[in-house]
């Protein structure tokens, strides 16, 4: 009788908690199934890492895609909307266009800069409602909170889709700006030559150009 030992390659992700979450684990089992051979592990945390002694062969990160000494490319560029509880709008006070956004309560990134970069890009003088109202460091949790009833979140339309499609949550408002930063593949320049981190790779810009092209089937 002979044994087949399949050799299994494994590629360890460091991402953040929200991203891996929302768009990369719900993808992982069409990648698994395209190539079996390679296991993937995913550590999702919002600490950089470094990419020599962490033994982490990918990280996927939000910036501005400057890494020194390492290698980046464009993964995806999130489109901020505007989302909040059907239950928000129970007394009838309704939301006709973006100056009416700040007659709610907003919820806020940790650092408060969205909803003014937002409201500025639509020609709406931010106010000091800005510095209101809570705030938080993950976009997990901003939709948590929006779920919850508490007020208006600024979040990226791949995250909210899910809580959009069951009535959790809905778009306010039909007009999204992009977001200054943008989802990045980084890599060491060696480590981007192996076969199986190039074949990852593709997968992932592979599976963008579905989500931008508005196919939500992984493949």
């Amino acid at each position: 009788m002979i044994t087949i030992i399949t050799i299994i390659t494994i590629i360890t992700i460091s991402t953040m908690a929200t991203f891996a979450a929302s768009w990369l684990v719900p993808r992982l089992g069409a990648f698994n199934q395209r190539y079996p051979e390679i296991e993937i592990r995913v550590e999702a945390t919002s600490q950089l890492v470094d990419l020599g002694r962490d033994r982490v062969d990918i990280a996927i990160r939000h910036g501005l895609g400057h890494y020194a000494h390492l290698k980046s490319i464009l993964l995806m560029t999130p489109v901020l909307v505007p989302v909040a509880s059907p239950q928000l709008f129970a007394t009838g006070k309704r939301l006709n266009c973006v100056e009416d956004c700040l007659n709610f309560p907003l919820l806020h990134d940790i650092d408060r800069s969205d909803w003014s970069l937002w409201l500025s890009a639509h020609g709406v003088e931010p106010n000091l409602q800005l510095q209101r109202g809570s705030c938080f460091e993950d976009d997990f949790l901003l939709i948590r909170a929006a779920e919850a009833g508490q007020g208006l979140a600024l979040v990226p339309l791949e995250y909210a889709q899910t809580e959009i499609k069951a009535g959790r949550l809905v778009q306010v408002l039909d007009i999204p700006w992009p977001a200054r930063f943008a989802y990045y593949i980084v890599t060491h320049a060696k480590t981007q030559q192996r076969e199986e981190i190039r074949l990852f790779i593709e997968w992932l810009l592979e599976q963008t150009e579905n989500t931008r092209m508005g196919s939500q089937q992984p493949n």
